[in-house]
């Protein structure tokens, strides 16, 4: 299991390329941005389907697998205002409570190996699936996760996020809806909300693309410390 945080490295801004971006996008101009997408999961539905994994929990990992790919999904601040990377981000993800019709944040560790993070993010909702608490764990949420929340009763076209005095939050956020079925196929609409100082249209192309293949490549589902 990956550890849980570490100190994140500053960012060169002499040799930065995306310096004067930042810069204009943190200070002058700041801003953020959304896009919502349809993901083709038509076999990895019908994967799930047929598997005792929890279709959350593989939509959260591979979010993971994806954001822990590239630097600009892992940004923050330094206490000085500077840009620097986190090593590895961890996702935290919400708990609906029924009877209350509230919903719990937890988190769980990124782990690349999908089995392991499976059961262990199937430990924590089975555990606070009841909770009371917006904030259940005993242990505080870390600093270098991001939020990945569901919709699990609707579908979007759609989803934006007003974060108020939001200026310095660079961590992604990721809104998952209910599967819409069209023309034979299953499609996940997703929601993508970025701080344009770390994320350019290019990055988030490139994040909803490698989502897209790795959620129709099936190898990893199998993975699995239990039979």
């Amino acid at each position: 299991m990956i550890e849980r945080m570490d100190a994140p490295t500053p960012i060169d801004l002499d040799t930065w390329p995306r310096r004067q971006h930042f810069e204009h996008y943190r200070r002058v101009v700041p801003c953020t941005y959304s896009m919502t997408v349809e993901l083709d999961v038509t076999a990895f539905a019908a994967a799930l389907r047929q598997s005792r994994r929890k279709t959350y929990f593989a939509q959260v990992w591979a979010l993971s697998t994806v954001v822990n790919r590239h630097d600009e999904f892992k940004m923050c601040l330094t206490a000085s205002g500077e840009p620097a990377i986190w090593s590895v981000v961890h996702p935290s993800f919400t708990v609906f409570n029924p009877e209350r019709e509230t919903f719990a944040s937890v988190w769980a560790p990124y782990d690349p190996d999908f089995g392991a993070f499976h059961d262990n993010a199937a430990a924590l909702l089975a555990e606070h699936s009841r909770a009371t608490e917006f904030f259940p764990q005993e242990a505080s949420c870390p600093a270098n996760t991001f939020d990945v929340s569901s919709l699990p009763w609707a579908s979007f076209t759609g989803f934006n996020l007003n974060i108020g005095d939001g200026w310095d939050h660079l961590a992604p956020i990721f809104t998952l809806a209910r599967y819409i079925e069209r023309d034979g196929r299953v499609l996940l609409p997703l929601a993508v909300q970025v701080h344009h100082a770390a994320v350019d249209g290019f990055h988030s192309a490139r994040l909803v693309n490698e989502l897209q293949a790795l959620v129709s490549d099936l190898t990893w589902l199998g993975q699995s410390q239990q039979p």
